[in-house]
Formats: C-alpha cells, sequence, structure tokens
C-alpha cells in the first residue's frame, strides 16, 4: 500500500514538473506572439515614418540646391524634424550625390537619402532580438533651369487644358483652310476625350515632315483623308498649365513712343494713347520694344513693316485684316531674339492672324491666354509664318493654303522652369 502511494505520488510530482515545463514554454510563445504583435508594429511604423522623412529630406535637399542654398545642411535638419538625428546609435542619415548605386549613379543632378534607424524591441529581446533594423532609400531629382526651345518638336501649341466640343474649341480647323507644318507638328492639350481636336468641313491639317500631331483627349475628324499623319497620336501626357516655362522679362520702362507722320515710322515704346495702334498714317516700326496698352489693328488696305520688333500686349486685341499687307520680324540678337508677338498670361484678348498673301511674321508669338484665330497668307504667293504659335484656343478657318514654318533659330528661346522630382 504504501509503495503504491509512493508510486502516485511520485507520478503527481513528474505531472507537475511537465506541467510547469509546458507553462514555461507557453509563456515563451506568448512573448514570441507578443514580440511579433508589438515589435512588428512598431518595427512598420519606423519604417513608414523613416520613408517620409527620407522623402521630405530629398526634396528638401533638391529644392535647397536649385535655390542655391546649404541642401546637406537643409535635409540634415529635414530629417531631424522628422525624428532622425542621424546620432549614429539609434539612426544614421546619410547623403550622396550623385547616388552610390542604381539607375541614377553617376548623375549629379540625383541626391540619394538614406535613413537607417536601428528601433529597440519591448519583447523581442526575450528571443534574442534586441533591436529591429529599417532602412529607407529615396532618391529626388533637381534640375536647373534650361535655357532653350518651347514646347520643343512643336510649330503650333494648343494650352487649354479643358475645353468643350460646341464652343470653347481648344483646336479647330474648318472651312477650306489648309494648315501646313513644316519644322514642327501641332500639339492639343485639352484633355477632352471626345473633341480635343476638331476637323470639320474641308478643314486640313498637313504635317510636312517626320513631326507629329499629338492630341492630350480625343479627337472629332469628319475627314480624315484630310489629315497627316492619320491616324494622329490621342490620348497623350498633358502639359502643365500655366506653361512651365519662365515667362519673357520684357517691358519699355519710362519711353513713350512716338509718331513721325512725315515719314510714317514709329519709334519704340509705351502706346497708351486712347487711339488704336498703329496710329492711322503709320507705315513703319522703328526696331525696338513696343509696349500696348490698346488694340493693335492694322485694318482693310492698310500696310506695316518692321525688323526687330517686339510687341507686348499688355491688354487689348491683336488683328490684321486680310486685305492688309504686314511684314514684322522679332529681333535676330539680344535677350528678346526670336520674341514677336508676346501677350501676357493676365490678357485673355484674341489674336487674329492674317494678311494680304505677300505678308509674312517672323518669330514666336506667344498668348498663353488668348484665343488665336489663324487666316490667310497664302504660300502659294510667299506668305507665310515663320513663327511658333502658342496659344490658348487655337482657331484656323478661311479658304488658303496657310503655311507655317517652324525653326528654332528664328524663334524665341527661354529656360525652362527648375523642376524638383522625387524619383524613388
Amino acid at each position: 500500500m504504501r509503495q503504491r502511494f509512493l508510486s502516485l505520488t511520485k507520478s503527481k510530482i513528474g505531472e507537475k514538473g511537465q506541467a510547469i515545463i509546458l507553462i514555461v514554454f507557453s509563456i515563451i510563445g506568448l512573448i514570441g506572439m507578443s514580440a511579433l504583435a508589438i515589435d512588428g508594429v512598431n518595427a512598420y511604423v519606423d519604417s513608414r515614418r523613416a520613408e517620409t522623412a527620407a522623402s521630405a529630406a530629398a526634396l528638401t535637399a533638391a529644392l535647397t540646391r536649385i535655390e542655391g542654398g546649404n541642401w546637406r545642411a537643409a535635409a540634415l535638419a529635414t530629417a531631424a524634424a522628422n525624428g532622425y538625428n542621424n546620432d549614429g546609435v539609434t539612426n544614421t542619415v546619410e547623403l550622396n550625390t550623385p547616388p552610390l548605386t542604381g539607375p541614377y549613379s553617376g548623375n549629379s543632378e540625383y541626391i540619394e537619402v538614406i535613413i537607417t534607424s536601428h528601433l529597440r524591441t519591448y519583447f523581442g529581446v526575450v528571443i534574442g532580438i534586441p533591436t529591429i533594423t529599417n532602412i529607407s532609400n529615396v532618391v529626388s531629382q533637381s534640375k536647373p533651369a534650361v535655357l532653350g526651345e518651347m514646347f520643343p518638336g512643336y510649330a503650333v501649341v494648343s494650352l487649354a487644358p479643358r475645353s468643350e466640343c460646341d464652343r470653347r474649341i481648344s483646336f479647330w480647323v474648318h472651312s477650306e483652310a489648309t494648315l501646313n507644318l513644316e519644322g514642327g507638328g501641332l500639339f492639343v492639350n485639352s484633355n477632352n476625350p471626345e473633341c480635343a481636336f476638331i476637323s470639320f468641313g474641308s478643314g486640313s491639317v498637313r504635317v510636312r515632315d517626320a513631326s507629329r500631331i499629338s492630341v492630350v483627349g480625343g479627337a472629332r475628324v469628319q475627314k480624315p483623308q484630310l489629315i497627316t499623319p492619320f491616324p494622329m497620336e490621342t490620348g497623350i501626357a498633358p502639359i502643365p498649365y500655366p506653361p512651365a516655362y519662365r515667362e519673357p522679362r520684357v517691358g519699355c520702362g519710362s519711353k513713350i513712343a512716338t509718331f513721325d507722320q512725315d515719314t510714317g515710322t514709329v519709334s519704340p515704346g509705351n502706346w497708351e494713347e486712347d487711339e488704336i495702334f498703329p496710329p492711322d498714317g503709320a507705315t513703319s516700326l522703328d526696331k525696338g520694344v513696343y509696349c500696348i496698352q490698346g488694340d493693335f489693328i492694322v485694318g482693310d488696305g492698310k500696310t506695316l513693316e518692321g525688323h526687330g520688333v517686339v510687341i507686348i500686349m499688355e491688354d487689348g486685341n491683336f488683328k490684321v485684316s486680310g486685305n492688309a499687307t504686314v511684314d514684322l520680324s522679332a529681333p535676330k540678337s539680344g535677350p528678346n531674339e526670336g520674341l514677336l508677338l508676346y501677350m501676357p498670361i493676365l490678357n485673355e484678348g484674341v489674336i487674329v492672324l492674317n494678311g494680304s498673301d505677300e505678308s509674312k511674321f517672323m518669330g514666336t508669338i506667344y498668348a498663353p491666354s488668348a484665343d488665336i484665330h489663324i487666316n490667310g497668307l497664302d504660300h502659294l504667293r510667299g506668305g507665310a509664318y515663320h513663327s511658333q504659335i502658342i496659344g490658348y484656343y487655337i482657331e484656323v478657318d478661311g479658304t488658303d493654303n496657310i503655311y507655317v514654318r517652324y525653326k528654332d533659330e528664328q524663334n524665341y528661346d527661354t529656360f525652362a522652369m527648375p523642376e524638383v522630382i522625387l524619383v524613388k
């Protein structure tokens, strides 16, 4: 009996020992699960914070470098403000330009920010994981302002980001007009999926070289055989509006334009008279800049010649009649080289480009908020636009065979605005 009792006692003691072992392992398991749950969540949160801090630091660095500041100090300050102070213990912040590895290595436009964070665990230390390391690698690009042609590859540009199908049309060619393009194609920025580009009646567009017709939205073409190339490019990426180019920095200062009635010549400067410019009897514009605060109209039967001129339409409209003869060209040198007609973005006026078949325009016509109507100048008799024509809405009509011959060296170059891009 005693032997049996001792046996039962030993058995109970053994079971208690096993239970203790099981409890210990259960506790370890619970701690491991807690480590996964609590420390895992903390690690995820820290990873997101480090990525956000690295992105902010990379963008700050790129922007500060463009502005000419101490981009390294700015990046470190931004990282510290977001919780990563580069103390060498809990975290490090590494800055590289160009990046050490990857597709942008060797290109000094790119800045790499690497944040390494060492996060202490609460429960992970029990199972041999005292810290968790997160590494966030972000690359930004700082593109400096670059001098070059506006909207390269395009002779005619419609900037309107939105348009309608029955009015406020982004690009519209109709009647019997033919728009011939050489040296550059046509870009239509409207995102209207049905009618950003409209060709109606016998209106046609012919690109005479390898340039393109590019449309952000869709096209409505009544006669596809009148469009070359066809089908055109549709659904392409839009460009920002206002355009990312530095506006022309041109003005007349305090100089006042004067008119010599004996010679029919107008001198450059501000035209603040109530009467339309050019004044009645004017046939010639001297070389220089003209700042117009009213309408510029060359009426039927009038002639106007001006070489090396820049016309700034501060207010009002610019209109040339179909029976007028004009020969206007931009400066061939200096800060306004290639700029013929500029309507600042606050002027939402109208530009009517027309004239007799002997008329010529040479130089950029830049009116980012204006409606531009292109008419006249039949090339068979020598008339032509040697221009890059940039407007908000563009309409082409009439009966003439119109040529736009674009050459960069005859037109205006400006600075593309600097860009800061987060690329990784």
